[in-house]
Protein backbone atom coordinates (compact mmCIF):
# COMPACT_ATOMS: atom_id res chain seq x y z
CA UNK A 1 0.00 0.00 0.00
CA UNK A 2 1.51 3.27 -1.02
CA UNK A 3 0.89 6.16 2.15
CA UNK A 4 2.18 9.86 2.37
CA UNK A 5 3.94 10.32 5.96
CA UNK A 6 2.49 12.78 8.34
CA UNK A 7 5.41 12.13 11.21
CA UNK A 8 9.14 10.73 11.07
CA UNK A 9 8.93 6.79 11.14
CA UNK A 10 11.91 5.21 12.05
CA UNK A 11 13.14 2.57 9.50
CA UNK A 12 10.22 4.23 7.45
CA UNK A 13 11.05 7.60 6.44
CA UNK A 14 10.45 11.57 6.98
CA UNK A 15 7.73 13.74 7.31
CA UNK A 16 5.86 13.91 3.32
CA UNK A 17 7.74 10.82 2.02
CA UNK A 18 5.27 8.64 0.08
CA UNK A 19 6.31 5.01 0.96
CA UNK A 20 5.23 1.32 -0.02
CA UNK A 21 4.77 -0.54 3.02
CA UNK A 22 2.92 -3.81 4.01
CA UNK A 23 -1.39 -3.13 4.19
CA UNK A 24 -1.74 -4.42 7.41
CA UNK A 25 1.13 -2.04 8.80
CA UNK A 26 -0.47 0.38 7.37
CA UNK A 27 -4.35 -0.24 8.00
CA UNK A 28 -3.15 -1.17 12.06
CA UNK A 29 -0.73 1.24 13.17
CA UNK A 30 0.00 4.11 10.75
CA UNK A 31 -3.36 5.07 9.57
CA UNK A 32 -5.33 5.12 13.00
CA UNK A 33 -2.40 6.66 14.79
CA UNK A 34 -2.42 9.64 12.59
CA UNK A 35 1.37 8.94 11.42
CA UNK A 36 0.43 8.17 7.71
CA UNK A 37 -2.04 8.43 4.88
CA UNK A 38 -3.50 6.84 1.98
CA UNK A 39 -1.25 8.12 -0.58
CA UNK A 40 -4.02 9.03 -3.56
CA UNK A 41 -3.98 12.19 -5.56
CA UNK A 42 -6.58 13.95 -3.57
CA UNK A 43 -4.00 13.26 -0.42
CA UNK A 44 -1.42 14.26 -1.93
CA UNK A 45 -3.00 17.71 -3.44
CA UNK A 46 -4.30 18.23 0.55
CA UNK A 47 -0.65 17.20 2.21
CA UNK A 48 1.21 20.02 0.10
CA UNK A 49 -1.47 22.65 1.06
CA UNK A 50 -0.76 21.47 4.90
CA UNK A 51 2.87 20.94 4.70
CA UNK A 52 3.92 23.84 6.04
CA UNK A 53 1.85 23.88 9.11
CA UNK A 54 2.58 20.13 9.40
CA UNK A 55 6.77 20.93 9.35
CA UNK A 56 6.22 23.62 12.10
CA UNK A 57 4.53 21.31 14.30
CA UNK A 58 7.01 18.76 14.22
CA UNK A 59 9.69 21.12 14.41
CA UNK A 60 7.34 22.43 17.86
CA UNK A 61 7.15 19.29 18.91
CA UNK A 62 11.02 18.24 18.57
CA UNK A 63 12.46 21.60 20.37
CA UNK A 64 10.10 20.56 23.12
CA UNK A 65 10.98 16.94 23.37
CA UNK A 66 14.81 18.38 22.96
CA UNK A 67 14.30 20.48 26.39
CA UNK A 68 12.85 17.70 27.94
CA UNK A 69 15.64 15.65 26.93
CA UNK A 70 18.33 17.82 28.49
CA UNK A 71 16.38 18.10 31.92
CA UNK A 72 16.20 14.37 32.23
CA UNK A 73 19.86 13.10 30.56
CA UNK A 74 21.68 11.84 33.40
CA UNK A 75 19.60 11.77 35.81
CA UNK A 76 19.42 8.86 38.20
CA UNK A 77 16.40 6.62 39.44
CA UNK A 78 16.21 4.41 42.88
CA UNK A 79 14.25 1.64 43.05
CA UNK A 80 13.77 -1.29 45.54
CA UNK A 81 13.00 -4.54 45.20
CA UNK A 82 13.15 -7.81 46.76
CA UNK A 83 16.02 -10.17 45.98
CA UNK A 84 18.50 -12.80 47.25
CA UNK A 85 21.42 -12.71 49.28
CA UNK A 86 23.46 -13.53 45.72
CA UNK A 87 22.17 -9.84 44.30
CA UNK A 88 19.59 -11.47 41.82
CA UNK A 89 15.95 -10.36 41.88
CA UNK A 90 12.68 -12.38 42.79
CA UNK A 91 11.72 -11.18 39.47
CA UNK A 92 12.27 -8.06 37.45
CA UNK A 93 12.39 -4.44 37.13
CA UNK A 94 10.73 -3.66 33.76
CA UNK A 95 9.90 -0.75 31.02
CA UNK A 96 6.61 -0.06 32.99
CA UNK A 97 8.14 0.22 36.51
CA UNK A 98 11.03 2.68 35.47
CA UNK A 99 8.41 4.79 33.55
CA UNK A 100 6.31 5.16 36.52
CA UNK A 101 9.23 5.97 38.58
CA UNK A 102 10.56 8.67 36.12
CA UNK A 103 7.15 10.58 36.46
CA UNK A 104 7.10 10.56 39.58
CA UNK A 105 10.20 12.76 39.23
CA UNK A 106 8.31 15.19 37.19
CA UNK A 107 8.98 14.08 33.44
CA UNK A 108 5.75 12.43 30.89
CA UNK A 109 7.48 9.34 30.11
CA UNK A 110 5.21 6.22 28.95
CA UNK A 111 7.08 2.65 29.00
CA UNK A 112 7.09 2.06 25.19
CA UNK A 113 9.63 4.90 25.55
CA UNK A 114 11.69 2.96 27.66
CA UNK A 115 14.56 0.95 26.14
CA UNK A 116 16.23 -1.49 27.79
CA UNK A 117 19.22 -3.30 25.71
CA UNK A 118 19.54 -6.04 27.64
CA UNK A 119 15.63 -6.82 28.44
CA UNK A 120 14.30 -6.59 32.06
CA UNK A 121 16.95 -5.63 34.88
CA UNK A 122 17.51 -9.04 36.98
CA UNK A 123 20.37 -8.09 39.49
CA UNK A 124 21.31 -5.48 41.80
CA UNK A 125 23.27 -2.71 41.06
CA UNK A 126 23.47 0.63 38.48
CA UNK A 127 21.72 -0.38 35.53
CA UNK A 128 21.98 2.24 32.05
CA UNK A 129 19.37 2.80 30.04
CA UNK A 130 17.81 4.83 27.22
CA UNK A 131 14.87 6.80 26.86
CA UNK A 132 13.73 7.74 23.65
CA UNK A 133 11.96 11.15 23.97
CA UNK A 134 11.54 11.01 20.55
CA UNK A 135 12.77 9.29 17.27
CA UNK A 136 15.49 12.21 16.90
CA UNK A 137 15.87 12.29 20.64
CA UNK A 138 17.11 9.87 22.89
CA UNK A 139 18.65 9.97 26.56
CA UNK A 140 20.67 8.06 28.69
CA UNK A 141 19.68 7.73 32.26
CA UNK A 142 20.86 5.74 35.09
CA UNK A 143 18.30 3.25 37.14
CA UNK A 144 19.87 2.26 40.53
CA UNK A 145 18.16 -1.34 41.87
CA UNK A 146 18.40 -1.75 45.51
CA UNK A 147 17.69 -5.11 47.28
CA UNK A 148 15.58 -5.44 50.09
CA UNK A 149 15.97 -8.97 51.91
CA UNK A 150 13.00 -11.11 52.36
Amino acid sequence: MQIILLDKVVNLGNLGDVVKVKDGYARNFLIPFGRARRATAMAIKEFEVKRAELEKSAAVKLAEMQAQGEKLGGTTVKLTQKAGVDGRLFGSVTNADIAHEVSKQGFVVVKSQIRLPNGPLKTVGDHAVSVALHTDVVVDITVTVYGETA
